[in-house]
């Protein structure tokens, strides 16, 4: 079973959205014959979980639902989200629960949208107690985004009513935005709860050619990513692992470090999904 050098955690990847991914039985064990132990769930956690724990793997996070409804100015819907959680939660017990802090409406004032959020997870807060549950916030940087730079995260945990409310470290959208992925878990790692294992490269051609603030007027992008960044398998951005898990295991993180695969050089195939996910596993193995 592949474990990181640093700190010993298993190394596995989230279920992803192609054709090979949806034979579950099929897909869990080819991971588990290249020695990957972790999967990452989607929306139909209640009845794909009981298959992975069964073959003797470990479920990493399992998605929320529902996300922009628990941040929604109507009451109503922020109720039924939580409700809908709340089964969810209930279902699948004592896991990570994965979400996007987005706001229903991204073009309102962020410190109204925060208010709204922070409404809908001290209501979630209880529930994930109850059940052991704890939310890990991805910091994606999508339109909106209410949890994803050290300000918004620091409020989000500041103002949770519970300490189940915590963070999935991914450095590569750390990195894209210009955040030092390491000074960050340094601050954070008390909350981190998950791992993604996603890289980010830096395009310094891109960033003489295009800069910061204008989109490329003919050029293309990359794919997962933009013309002055794109998102890696580990080892092929820059992130410092190492560091990352010395500091994590410094401070007691007992985790895992799930793959997310997002690199225009192998999605697409099988054959290059895979190859992808084994070379990344055996990478961080090594750190």
């Amino acid at each position: 079973m592949l474990k990181t050098r640093t700190g010993s955690f298993p190394i596995g990847f989230r279920r992803g959205w192609s054709d090979w991914n949806k034979n579950l039985d099929s897909m869990l064990t080819w991971a588990k014959s290249e020695g990957l132990s972790v999967i990452d769930l989607g929306g139909d956690a209640p009845e794909t979980l009981p298959v992975v724990e069964k073959a003797g793997m470990r479920v990493g996070s399992v998605d929320l639902q529902a996300w922009s409804d628990l941040a929604s100015a109507d009451a109503g819907k922020r109720k039924e989200a939580l409700a809908k959680n709340e089964a969810l939660i209930s279902a699948c017990g004592a896991q990570n629960y994965f979400a996007v802090l987005l706001p229903e409406d991204a073009s309102k004032p962020r410190a109204e949208n925060f208010k709204l959020l922070m409404a809908g997870l001290n209501e979630l807060g209880p529930i994930l107690d109850t059940h052991g549950g704890k939310l890990v916030i991805e910091g994606w940087p999508g339109p909106g985004a209410l949890g994803c730079t050290p300000e918004s995260y620091r409020a989000v945990l500041k103002e949770s009513s519970s300490k189940a409310i915590g963070i999935n470290y991914d450095p590569s959208h750390l990195v894209r935005m210009g955040i030092d992925p390491i000074r960050f878990v340094d601050e954070f790692a008390d909350r981190v709860y998950h791992v993604h294992g996603k890289d980010t490269e830096i395009i310094s051609e891109g960033l003489y050619e295009f800069g910061t603030e204008q989109p490329a007027t003919l050029a293309k992008g990359h794919g997962f990513g933009s013309h002055t960044w794109r998102y890696t398998i580990p080892g092929h951005g820059c992130v410092r692992w190492v560091r990352a898990f010395e500091i994590l295991a410094a401070r007691g993180y007992k985790g895992c470090v799930s793959i997310e695969l997002e690199d225009e050089n192998f999605n697409g195939s099988e054959e290059g999904e895979k190859f992808a996910l084994v070379s990344g596993g055996r990478f961080l193995a090594s750190c």
